[in-house]
């Protein structure tokens, strides 16, 4: 058997205050999420003015970047070059880029989903609160 690291509470609160002041000094009103490696929600915040609808695109960004380990924009890219079959591969719909998973020595610990901006500024956000980790 073999350890492995896991978010704490600590850890996601870390994540959420540097997304949410990341997208506060942008002014942009978004959705975050965050997720274990399992795509559980640990942690869905929705800023004022931010649409309704991205309260569940951004936990399906960060849920299919858990269970993916890679970024929901390498999803998006392989839609937009063509392959539309992909739309039907299962267990995920977060398809759009804005998800990042959180690695920690190789292994997928759990990912960030932002939604309501445009999708690289949603993943600017992911990126910033993960970054609040040190890894």
């Amino acid at each position: 058997m073999r350890s492995k690291q896991a978010l704490t509470l600590g850890d996601v609160k870390k994540i959420a205050a540097a997304a949410e002041k990341e997208a506060l000094t942008h002014q942009w009103a978004v959705t975050i999420a965050i997720v274990d490696d399992g795509g559980n929600l640990l942690w869905l915040q929705r800023l004022d003015g931010a649409a309704p609808v991205s309260a569940s695109i951004a936990p399906s960004k960060a849920r299919t970047a858990a269970l993916g380990v890679r970024e929901t924009k390498v999803y998006e890219d392989i839609i937009n070059n063509g392959r539309y079959s992909f739309l039907s591969a299962p267990n995920i719909d977060g398809l759009l880029e804005g998800g990042v998973p959180i690695l920690v020595a190789g292994d997928c610990v759990g990912a960030v989903g932002v939604s309501g901006v445009k999708s690289n500024e949603d993943a600017q956000i992911a990126k910033a609160g993960i970054a609040a980790l040190a890894l």
